[in-house]
């Protein structure tokens, strides 16, 4: 859960391209490298050389405060902060039926695994396209506390993948 509760938090404060490219990095640490998460100070150490990669070559989002130190960040993981959020969560995609991943609920109404096979997205974004319109909102962003105008400013945008 800690893992989890840190790439909510970078998100906040970095920027949701920052969180992502962190949520890449501590994949390929734990089910490529197959170290722990749960081990903190490796987890710190990890978090903040890709915060420092991922913050110094952001063109996605303008200037942020200082990086997170690898201390600052190992006390945000002997914290609680951001427990709630993250429990909420769980219990919504519980409530929600998902019990495994990868799982992508598209305009928090349609549910699909992510072993569908890609006929099912293009048929659902083409019906989106037609339609001229998105219908819902993200599921979890009341829940996890992202701000509106974060999500506008979007993860993937054509600058930030150009800079990554």
């Amino acid at each position: 859960m800690a893992s989890h509760r840190l790439i909510q938090h970078v998100g906040k404060k970095y920027g949701l391209r920052v969180s992502e490219g962190l949520y890449d990095e501590l994949n390929v640490y734990y089910f490529v490298d197959g170290h722990a998460l749960n081990d903190r100070p490796k987890l710190a150490k990890v978090a903040h050389e890709c915060l420092q990669k991922l913050v110094n070559g952001n063109s996605n989002g303008g200037p942020f405060a200082e990086i997170m130190t690898e201390n600052e960040i190992l006390n945000f993981l002997h914290s609680n902060k951001g427990r709630k959020e993250i429990e909420h969560a769980l219990s919504a995609l519980q409530q929600m039926g998902v019990h495994g991943i990868p799982k992508f609920i598209i305009e928090g109404r349609r549910m699909v695994d992510g072993a569908a096979h890609s006929s099912v997205y293009v048929d659902i974004f083409r019906e989106i396209e037609q339609s001229g319109q998105v219908f819902g909102a993200p599921v979890f962003a009341d829940i996890l506390g992202i701000s509106s105008e974060l999500i506008e400013r979007g993860s993937h945008t054509r600058d930030g993948l150009e800079a990554a």
